[in-house]
């Protein structure tokens, strides 16, 4: 009798345990270099804080090996081929049109600031408009301005672009780039070595940090820096749903202590210093001039109908484009203080 009470008492135990012990475990696709500082020092870390606020009930780990190319990521959580990824809107053409906002010229030299911005007004208004209704949106956010180099050029002229191929994340900087009388050559971040190389791309706008981090130095030669940059692109990083809803609300409410906002300013942080650090490396092998007076001047006259467009066609989505456009810039003289 006294053997069976013991047997039953350790095994209540050991059911207790296992309950009080029960963990989730999710999956992160990655596509990048482990050593790019999207996934060092923001995917990695905000995996670590998942941990840490949970208390350890749910853990994310980076699967060894991609799941699929960067246009496919946003699907892979969609799906439920991985729990939780990160990527590119505009690598999925015309899918999404409310990141127009952020992806518009001459916004600020401060990723945080405008990831700040662009989280805020998604959590405002931009949610409405249903374009991640498949998904738990952990973060939207920003790469830093984006800057303008080249293999060769008069980087004083004002068509100094104009016949020159360069490569291209997609979204609005192809519009961009063509409005500028160039030849935009699309392409994922990680084929841009390949393009440059191969004599495909005759230059490329990337941020500083991308520069660097692709280890496109030697490719290039002139740079043209423009105040609050020339273009913007957006990411996201997000969650599979049902995975999301098989949490329970503490857990939830937890990760969301974590993510949202304070994930992208996280994000816009490592942006900043990572430009800081791609500017710094290319100091003496790229020439960097800022853009003349006449260069911005004509730039922005020839790209106002373009950012129009762009604005509009956020109402196409269901919600007020120009209303979210004012949100937006609302939020990032807010966050730019």
């Amino acid at each position: 009798m006294k053997k069976t009470l013991f047997a039953i008492t350790a095994a209540a135990a050991l059911s207790f345990a296992s309950a009080t012990f029960a963990q989730t475990k999710l999956t992160i696709a990655n596509w990048l270099p482990p050593s790019h500082p999207l996934v060092s020092e923001v995917i990695v870390p905000m995996a670590q804080k998942i941990s840490e606020v949970t208390g350890g009930e749910v853990t994310a780990s980076m699967l060894p090996a991609p799941l699929g190319p960067p246009p496919a990521q946003f699907d892979l959580a969609a799906n439920g081929v991985a729990d939780i990824t990160f990527g590119v809107q505009g690598y999925n053409a015309g899918r999404f049109k409310t990141t127009n906002l952020a992806e518009l010229p001459f916004l600020g030299n401060s990723s945080e600031a405008i990831s700040v911005a662009y989280w805020r007004t998604y959590e405002k208004m931009l949610f409405k408009a249903g374009e991640y209704d498949k998904v738990k949106v952990l973060a939207v956010f920003t790469h830093g301005p984006g800057e303008i180099f080249l293999k060769k050029g008069d980087v004083t002229a004002v068509d100094v672009l104009k016949g020159q191929k360069l490569r291209t994340g997609g979204g609005f900087v192809n519009q961009i780039v063509a409005q500028l009388g160039a030849v935009p050559v699309e392409g994922p971040s990680s084929k841009a070595y390949e393009l440059l190389s191969q004599g495909v791309a005759d230059g490329i706008l990337f941020p500083f940090e991308s520069v660097n981090s692709f280890k496109l130095i030697p490719e290039l030669n002139e740079a043209i820096t423009v105040p609050g940059g020339l273009y913007n692109t957006s990411f996201f990083i997000v969650m599979n749903k049902a995975k999301w809803r098989s949490l329970t609300p503490k857990q939830q409410a937890e990760i969301d202590s974590v993510t949202g906002e304070a994930l992208a300013r996280m994000a816009g942080q490592m942006w900043d210093r990572a430009d800081a650090k791609g500017l710094e490396a290319m100091k003496g092998k790229i020439k960097i001039s800022p853009a003349t007076d006449e260069q911005l001047t004509a730039w922005k006259k020839a790209l106002q109908p373009a950012i129009d467009a762009q604005i509009e066609a956020v109402s196409k989505t269901g919600i007020d484009g120009k209303a979210a456009h004012a949100l937006f810039m609302s939020e990032l003289a807010t966050a730019s203080k």
